[in-house]
């Protein structure tokens, strides 16, 4: 089995005139559009800040640019650059509101190159881009993004230090025409006056303090704007799960949950669901960074997939985010590559234990039986029992114990974790625990007789599938294996046949790599896996998991572009909590502490925590 699957549809325009002649494609309108408004930002910028720039050569290049100001202009020329700058995403993005503000911002660069350069050039190039984003007006058609209005803090911040940061090179970029020697002090109180519309303690001469208080009013002014525009603008929700969703979802793991190990975690509370026209298939997905991402296979009917896939696209398409699945099966990734034109690629393997076959006999087995048999011996019992037929306050210590025993500061995890354990919602649910009694004179700790505790969501109507694992620090190394033994022994009494475990990424090439005769090139790429297994624990979750001689399924992310590959490894890094990207701590807002009792759901969380080393 090849590690690419080809989509099946493949987008190609017979182009009837000659090349010379077709002019820029659509799809390259806004990349084209947003690249040009960095550069001239950049370039209005530094002709801004810098006198000498002014009068080079590359000046000329910039006066002729979309809204290039003379040096008697210096304010608006930083003001337009950094609207540009600030434009730029948007607009290679396809964001209407970006392409709105362009078209707004455009005649006003023109106006100033016939006001204060008095070049009409200039404002005919202005005008000209003007006309090129009005013709092209429909590929600038991207809804917002979901947003926060905490993320005006966030903007007031880093636009706030850049805005400083200038303000200082432009205050010590006219070293002739300062009055006497300032120190450094006097020039930042210059320009944190300046930036409030005050004037500071540094002096010039030739006129160099209006372009000066100017440039730095300016400044002060786009970034109070921004601020406000960030914290006043209609708020977008993110995507949740809404009740008649998640009981949509319910129908459909009813009839076909059976099918995806991952389908149950389409519950999660903080994804969103499209449904196909006739409601029998779903794709549930969460945006991170831009990225449309989905997880596993979609729900429901096999035949109705086509149809929820094509409304994740519309709705990709709609916001201009980038599509992207990961986890999905060779079934799924299938059918994603042949309906969406997309590519996939081998993400790695999930461990899957049929009940039938496991036991703890033979020598593949020697080290797990070895392992189970002195944890037993050292006074250890476990109990496996659906979550329903938990007592309510034995689930609710259960609950405090899996979050004191949490590494980090947010659970790890997303196509493979549900976030919650809920006895109402998720009463088929498995929990595994082990239990140490105190010896004789010792009190017993915080959650009693409590050492271990696994839980696993349902797999249709005979499986389940492996969703936290937490142990006491204080407990003897080896608990992992215990409970999965112990689950996979209970097994049949709960009328469970096949147990998931872990999600082992890259797999097949740790394998490869260590066989003999391995080429340098899977040989390199296994090292670096090794490498980075410091962090990720990509290779002891292979080993960990091999340790049950389970069978391996292959699982698959899918893209669109090669190009999207980091970007979207960046979100599904955030997307299962190996990698944060917000406000400061300090900086972030603050949430009451809520009581977690075991019938309710708790406040969604997001992620799982990584598989612990057996030793």
């Amino acid at each position: 089995m090849s590690d690419r699957l080809d989509g099946g549809k493949s987008e190609s325009v017979a182009w009837g005139r000659p090349r010379w002649l077709r002019g820029p494609r659509p799809d390259s309108v806004p990349p084209l559009v947003g690249s040009a408004g960095v550069v001239v930002g950049l370039l209005d910028i530094v002709s801004g800040v810098f006198p000498r720039f002014r009068h080079s050569r590359m000046h000329h290049l910039a006066e002729v640019l979309p809204g290039a100001v003379s040096p008697l202009a210096a304010a608006a020329s930083l003001v337009v650059g950094i609207l540009l700058l600030l434009l730029a995403h948007g607009l290679k993005r396809r964001k209407r509101r970006a392409w709105t503000a362009a078209v707004a911002l455009l005649p006003v660069g023109a106006v100033a190159q016939l006001v204060y350069r008095h070049s009409v050039f200039g404002a005919a190039l202005s005008l000209l881009l003007l006309g090129f984003l009005v013709w092209h007006r429909k590929e600038f058609a991207a809804l917002p993004d979901p947003r926060s209005r905490w993320k005006a803090l966030a903007g007031a911040v880093v636009l706030g230090g850049a805005s400083f940061g200038i303000g200082m090179v432009i205050v010590s970029s006219h070293p002739d025409r300062i009055v006497g020697s300032p120190t450094t002090w006097e020039r930042v109180q210059h320009v944190l006056w300046g930036l409030c519309g005050f004037e500071g303690p540094v002096a010039y001469t030739s006129g160099v303090d209006y372009t000066v208080g100017y440039s730095l009013g300016a400044l002060g002014l786009v970034t109070a704007a921004t601020t406000a525009y960030l914290a006043f603008r209609p708020e977008h929700p993110a995507a949740r799960l809404t009740e008649d969703d998640e009981a949509r979802l319910r129908e459909l793991l009813a009839r076909h949950g059976g099918r995806d190990s991952l389908g149950y975690f389409a519950l999660r509370r903080d994804k969103g669901a499209v449904f196909s026209p006739t409601g029998k298939a779903a794709v549930c997905y969460r945006v991170i960074s831009g990225v449309m991402l989905a997880s596993g296979d979609p729900i429901g009917d096999v035949e109705a997939w086509p149809g929820a896939i094509e409304r994740f696209m519309e709705v990709a398409r709609a916001h201009s985010w980038t599509p992207a699945v990961t986890g999905c099966s060779e079934t799924g990734g299938q059918v994603w590559t042949r309906e969406t034109g997309m590519d996939a690629l081998e993400l790695g393997d999930e461990a899957i234990v049929d009940v039938a076959d496991f036991t703890l006999s033979g020598r593949s087995m020697r080290n797990v039986r070895q392992m189970v048999k002195r944890i037993e011996r050292g006074g250890y019992e476990t109990r496996v029992r659906r979550v329903r037929d938990l007592e309510p306050e034995e689930l609710a210590r259960i609950q405090r114990a899996a979050d004191a025993w949490r590494d980090t500061d947010t659970e790890r995890g997303f196509s493979m974790a549900l976030g919650r354990i809920d006895a109402d919602a998720d009463g088929d649910a498995v929990i595994a625990t082990a239990h140490l009694a105190p010896e004789e004179g010792t009190e017993p700790g915080p959650f009693g007789d409590l050492k271990a505790m696994q839980h696993y969501v349902p797999w249709g109507r005979d499986g389940i599938s492996l969703e936290l694992m937490r142990r006491d620090r204080s407990a003897d190394p080896g608990m992992n294996e215990l409970l999965i033994v112990a689950a996979l022994q209970a097994a049949p009494e709960l009328k469970i046949a096949r147990v998931s475990l872990n999600f082992a990424v890259f797999r097949s090439s740790l394998e490869r790599g260590e066989k003999l005769g391995a080429g340098p090139v899977i040989r390199v790429w296994r090292g670096m896996l090794i490498f980075l297994s410091r962090w990720y624990q990509i290779e002891s979750l292979y080993k960990f998991n091999d340790k049950f001689q389970p069978r391996w399924e292959p699982r698959f992310v899918v893209f669109r572009n090669s190009r999207d590959i980091p970007r979207i490894g960046l979100a599904a890094l955030q997307a299962e909590g190996y990698l944060e990207l917000g406000l400061p701590r300090v900086l972030r807002r603050r949430r009451p502490a809520e009581p977690r009792p075991c019938v309710h759901v708790p406040t969604p969380r997001t992620g799982r925590d990584a598989v612990e080393r057996a030793a």
